[in-house]
């Protein structure tokens, strides 16, 4: 039995598939499946039952599963404590939702290749519903996400917030100066589509209100800044973006009691990962956050 053996049962059984564990393990399939063969040999029963259209854990696979993720630990530890460099090495893969993508990612990417130039970043831009499944299916090694993880499995620290505001294209707004009902009685609530965090702030400030307006979804920040100032509609954009749009007379910021509230983000992470690299981007990320960066438009 050897710890490369343990490493690809491991995450062949917490991973969404074999393929998703091969990726994450920089292995073929094949190389991963004979991986664990021969720890079923070694242990001298199955550890996956591979009858069905998925392969799923026998009993002695369950009984092993803390045991190797106890000894990956450890030998993760002991790395750890003899490299006489701390850098990383290989590939990272995480995900980002397209408001850090716009704001603080450069910078982010910048900080991670200057103090590890061996280490390969790969982003992925997409909603936080879509990031959280792939950090807990193995896809992702972390990911920025609104919000606190309600899975077990997955670790949630807190890094930031992003603040928004109300805003329309003043000829769509005929006059109107603060955020009412009254005007998604006229006009379309254009927003991200539900899986996004801002979507919770719109529905909470929907909430007891009587609203029963055109809802138009779009899953770009770029072109949700765009509708809205061709006059579609009202929305949400973050507030230092709405401030700068109304500065140039494209857009107006809408009054609003109470102000749409924060929008919390946190680092998330499988519980089970203890490699030392989720701890270091974990830092990096806290190093480079700032919702307030100017965003870049594609």
């Amino acid at each position: 039995m050897t710890l490369k053996q343990l490493e690809a049962f491991y995450w062949a059984a917490t991973c969404a598939s074999f393929a998703v564990a091969a990726e994450r393990l920089h292995l073929s399939v094949s190389s991963l499946s004979k991986r664990i063969a021969e720890l079923e040999d070694a242990l001298g029963q199955p550890l996956f039952d591979r009858s069905g259209h998925k392969a799923v854990l026998t009993d002695a696979g369950q009984r092993l599963l803390p045991q190797a993720r106890e000894l990956l630990a450890a030998a993760d530890r002991i790395r750890a404590s003899l490299a006489e460099t701390p850098g990383l090495r290989g590939r990272c893969r995480f995900g980002v939702g397209e408001l850090t993508a716009l704001t603080w990612l450069p910078r982010l990417i910048g900080v991670v290749r200057a103090a590890y130039p061996d280490l390969v970043l790969e982003p992925y831009v997409d909603i936080g519903q879509v990031l959280e499944q792939r950090v807990a299916d193995g896809e992702l090694d972390f990911a920025v996400i609104a919000g606190r993880s309600s899975r077990p499995n997955i670790a949630s620290t807190p890094i930031g917030e992003a603040a928004f505001a109300w805003a329309a294209a003043p000829a769509a707004l005929a006059g109107a100066t603060r955020m009412a009902p009254g005007l998604l009685a006229r006009l379309p609530l254009v927003t991200l589509p539900a899986g996004a965090g801002t979507t919770r702030i719109v529905d909470d400030w929907l909430a007891g209100r009587d609203v029963a307006g055109e809802r138009l979804c779009c899953n770009n920040w770029g072109a949700i800044a765009g509708l809205l100032i061709e006059g579609t509609g009202v929305g949400l954009l973050p507030s230092h973006w709405a401030r700068a749009l109304q500065d140039e007379g494209s857009l107006r910021v809408l009054a609003c009691d109470p102000a749409p509230a924060a929008l919390p983000y946190s680092f998330q992470y499988r519980r089970d990962d203890t490699r030392p690299l989720v701890g270091k981007l974990r830092e990096a990320v806290l190093a480079a956050v700032d919702f307030s960066a100017p965003c870049r438009l594609p």
